[in-house]
């Protein structure tokens, strides 16, 4: 099961830890969702779940400032499980002492941030949906050509490199070489990044590694990027019949998510760049509205119609 360790939630979101004696190596959070116990700490706890990160914004700890000591005593321990990962206080709110005290006792983070409740509980929401999304390795290159992701695959030494640093050279950003890491962040997004070991590098038969980043600069890698669109290359068969029209789109699934995919023979002389970059235009032409393909299939149809008409009066 996929998990995030506190330290690192703490240095992505920018958070303050507010109880230094508290081993947050220890826990982990294994779901993207989050708790605001405000129905809690009135003394509510049908339902309650403790293993999610628990939120306190203004309106929690303005009920906090007003219950009575015998009250914090009873909630508190019941609220600070120790299966609670972490509770973070907005608006750089701070906790009494009997609530530190008590998060001290059960292993129980407190963190503290300057954001506004609702701002934060975007940030982190968003960010432990990528996290914690399922993931799956798959053997491709990904780049990102005008905006739009492109997933190549094929087999091994067809060329899917070859291609990824034609495409940097022309002004497209590169994700991962070789081994894609695919996160399912809804049932519409496909999240592509690199392994950390291989990022910014490409394998070249006969040359080796190169660093894309150095040699390009930062302009020419990005860290993730959206699964738009998949090209999956393969060697020419003349006995095999390739869509010519594009009337029909092909998909491919990851993690039960389905993308369009093209199927593109391999072949001297055919510029794989040049493919990629037109492939991926279309996509996005499509999305916008404009299918060149129905555009062409019903000029044809009215000009037949036009025919028999001119037919019909003779």
């Amino acid at each position: 099961m996929p998990s995030v360790s506190i330290e690192k939630l703490i240095e992505k979101l920018n958070l303050k830890n507010l109880t230094p004696e508290v081993d947050i190596t220890i826990k982990k959070i294994t779901q993207p969702d989050i708790n605001r116990p405000a129905l809690q700490l009135a003394g509510y706890f049908e339902h309650y779940e403790e293993t999610r990160p628990q939120i306190i914004g203004f309106v929690e700890y303005s009920y906090m400032e007003h219950m009575e000591d015998e009250k914090k005593e009873e909630v508190y321990p019941r609220v600070l499980s120790d299966k609670t990962p972490c509770v973070v206080f907005c608006r750089d709110l701070k906790p009494d002492e009997l609530f530190i005290r008590t998060a001290i006792e059960n292993n129980v983070a407190i963190l503290s941030t300057d954001m506004s409740t609702s701002a934060f509980m975007s940030e982190i929401i968003r960010w432990l949906n990528v996290k914690l999304a399922p993931c799956i390795s798959v053997h491709g290159v990904l780049v990102d050509v005008y905006g739009e992701g492109v997933l190549i695959t094929g087999e091994s030494g067809i060329g899917k490199s070859e291609a990824a640093l034609e495409l940097i050279k022309r002004g497209h950003r590169l994700v991962s070489d070789d081994v894609v890491e695919i996160r399912k962040v809804s049932d519409e997004t496909l999240v592509g990044t690199a392994p950390d070991i291989t990022r910014h590098f490409i394998e070249l038969r006969g040359i080796g590694i190169i660093d894309v980043k150095t040699l390009f600069g930062v302009s020419s890698v990005m860290d993730t990027t959206n699964i738009n669109l998949v090209i999956r290359l393969e060697d020419w068969d003349k006995e095999k019949k390739y869509d010519r029209l594009g009337l029909e789109e092909n998909y491919t699934e990851y993690l039960g998510n389905k993308v369009v995919c093209h199927n593109i023979p391999i072949r001297p002389g055919r510029n794989l760049a040049v493919i990629c970059e037109s492939a991926a235009v279309n996509h996005r032409q499509k999305k916008m509205g404009y299918n060149a393909a129905q555009e062409l299939y019903q000029r044809v149809q009215n000009s037949l119609t036009r025919r028999r008409e001119e037919e019909d009066e003779e």
